[in-house]
């Protein structure tokens, strides 16, 4: 600031850059945003997980029916067999997408047990 002849002028400085308070405060947002929205991005992957899992065992339960119906027996109860024939599972046998382990039919039932996270 100067004075001259009375009269009060401002000069300008040139400004490069952010100030301390502005970082913190962009800090501080990101940071409260971050704890809203990845706890909800990890829950949603669990729940579709969950999903799939629902859906993996009804299609296994639905080609294990028509193995029955094409073959007259049911399909081993580690699913070894109608896994393995790519008429029911061109892709292979599908295992659970929440913890990667292998499917398998109960011995009576002969319905996908376990799984049920």
């Amino acid at each position: 600031m100067t004075r001259e002849g009375g009269s009060m002028k401002f000069r300008k400085r040139g400004r490069k850059g952010f100030t301390l308070i502005e970082i913190l405060f962009v800090v501080v947002v990101i940071a409260i945003l971050a704890a809203v929205v990845i706890p909800r991005l990890t829950t949603t992957a669990l729940d579709a997980k969950k999903a799939a899992n629902l859906a993996n065992k009804a299609n296994i339960n639905t080609q294990v029916e028509k193995w029955y119906f094409d073959n007259g027996s049911w399909p081993a109860d580690a699913l070894t067999d109608i896994g393995a024939d790519d008429d029911y599972f061109p892709d292979g046998l599908p295992t659970d997408p929440v913890d990667s382990t292998a499917y398998a039919l109960d011995g009576t039932s002969h319905r996908v047990t376990g799984h049920s996270h």
